[in-house]
C-alpha cells in the first residue's frame, strides 16, 4: 500500500512538474477593458469589406454610393469582388481584409457590404491583438454577428450592429448611426415611431411580454448565429446585459428552437432584460399547424422573470437603429424603449 501510494504521489509529481504555477495560469474571469473607438467624422476613409457571402454587382454599387454620398472616403478590401461559391473569397483572403481593414493607420472605420454567411469560420483565426491595438468602428448586422460577439468578448472593442453598406437607408436609420458614430449623444432612445407604425406591416407593431425596467451593458445580434455560437469557445455571454434578438425569414417553430438552444445552452436566462427587434417574414406560413411568432416568443421567453419587450427598430428592416456592443443601456420593456445611457465612441 505504501509503495502504491509512492507511485500515486510520483506520478502526480510528474504531471504538475510540468504545468505552470496557478500563479502564472491567467484569470480566465478577467474581462477586457472597455476601449471605445473614435467617433466618425465628416470626409473620413471607410474600408469595405466582405466578410460574409458576396455581394451582388447591383448591392456593391449600392454600397459604395451610399457611403460616398455620406461624405466618406472609400477603400475597397482587395477580396470585396472575390467570390469562392457561396462565400466572398477563401477564409485566408476574407480574414486578411479583416486584419488589413484594422491596421492600416488610414482606415478611420470597417463597414460590412453585406451579411450572409461565412463570418463564423474566421472566427479562430483572427488576430484579436491586432484588433485590440487598433481599435477602430466596425459596422454591419446579421452574419456579422459573430465578429461582433467574438471581437467585444475576446478585445473588449466597442463595435456597431448598424445596417450593412449596402442596406437602405432612411430617415430614422440615418439618425440613429449619425447620433452613435457621428455625432454621439448621451441618452439616446431607440423606439418604434408612432408616425411610422401607421404605415408598416404587423409584424413592426411594439408588445410588451413582461413588463418592467432594467439596466446593463448591451449585446446580442441575429438569432440564428447566436444559437450557432452556443457551444462554441466563442458563445454569447449574456449574464446581467441587456440582450438584443432579431431574425428574418424563420417560421416560429425555428424561432422555438433556437431559443430553446440559447436558453439551454448559454446564460440566456441569467440576462437583465431582453430586447426584441423586429422579426421581418417570420409569421407562420398559412395552412401549417403552429402557433404565432407571437405566441412563440411568449411562450418562450414570458417566463424568464425579466423585462422583455418585442418591436424596438432594428433587425432586417429599412428602418432600423445603430447597437454598440458593451455600453450601458437601460431597457424599458412596458414602452419598448431602449435607452443608450452613454456614448459608444470618444
Amino acid at each position: 500500500m505504501k509503495r502504491r501510494s509512492f507511485f500515486k504521489l510520483g506520478s502526480l509529481a510528474a504531471i504538475f512538474a510540468g504545468l505552470p504555477s496557478l500563479k502564472a495560469m491567467p484569470d480566465i474571469s478577467e474581462k477586457p477593458r472597455l476601449i471605445k473607438p473614435r467617433r466618425l467624422k465628416p470626409g473620413a476613409t471607410i474600408a469595405v469589406i466582405a466578410p460574409s457571402s458576396p455581394p451582388s454587382e447591383e448591392k456593391l454599387h449600392k454600397g459604395l454610393q451610399n457611403l460616398q454620398s455620406f461624405g466618406f472616403k472609400i477603400v475597397e478590401g482587395k477580396s470585396l469582388r472575390a467570390q469562392n461559391g457561396h462565400l466572398a473569397g477563401t477564409d485566408q483572403e476574407r480574414l486578411a481584409d479583416l486584419h488589413w481593414a484594422f491596421e492600416n493607420p488610414e482606415i478611420d472605420a470597417v463597414w460590412c457590404i453585406r451579411g450572409g454567411y461565412g463570418a463564423g469560420r474566421l472566427l479562430p483565426q483572427i488576430n484579436y491583438s491586432l484588433i485590440r491595438q487598433h481599435p477602430k468602428p466596425l459596422i454591419g448586422y446579421s452574419d456579422i454577428t459573430a465578429l461582433h460577439i467574438a471581437i467585444f468578448q475576446e478585445t473588449g472593442l466597442v463595435t456597431f450592429h448598424g445596417p450593412v453598406a449596402a442596406g437602405e437607408y432612411p430617415e430614422d436609420t440615418m439618425h440613429y448611426w449619425k447620433s452613435v458614430l457621428l455625432e454621439p449623444q448621451e441618452h439616446l432612445e431607440i423606439r418604434a415611431s408612432e408616425a411610422l407604425l401607421g404605415t408598416l406591416g404587423p409584424e413592426y407593431q411594439p408588445f410588451t411580454i413582461t413588463p418592467g425596467t432594467a439596466s446593463g451593458t448591451l449585446t446580442g445580434g441575429n438569432l440564428a448565429l447566436l444559437s450557432a455560437m452556443a457551444g462554441t469557445a466563442y458563445a454569447p455571454v449574456f449574464k446581467n446585459k441587456i440582450v438584443f434578438i432579431e431574425d428574418v425569414g424563420e417560421q416560429p417553430y425555428r424561432i422555438d428552437r433556437m431559443l430553446t438552444q440559447l436558453l439551454q445552452g448559454t446564460d440566456l436566462m441569467e440576462a437583465a432584460g431582453i430586447a426584441l427587434g423586429v422579426f421581418n417574414e417570420c409569421q407562420p406560413k398559412a395552412g401549417t399547424f403552429s402557433l404565432s411568432l407571437e405566441a412563440t416568443l411568449r411562450d418562450r421567453l414570458g417566463g424568464l422573470g425579466i423585462p422583455v419587450a418585442y418591436g424596438i427598430p432594428f433587425g432586417h428592416v429599412d428602418h432600423q437603429a445603430t447597437l454598440p456592443y458593451g455600453i450601458k443601456v437601460r431597457l424599458e420593456a412596458d414602452r419598448q424603449a431602449l435607452t443608450l445611457l452613454e456614448q459608444a465612441v470618444v
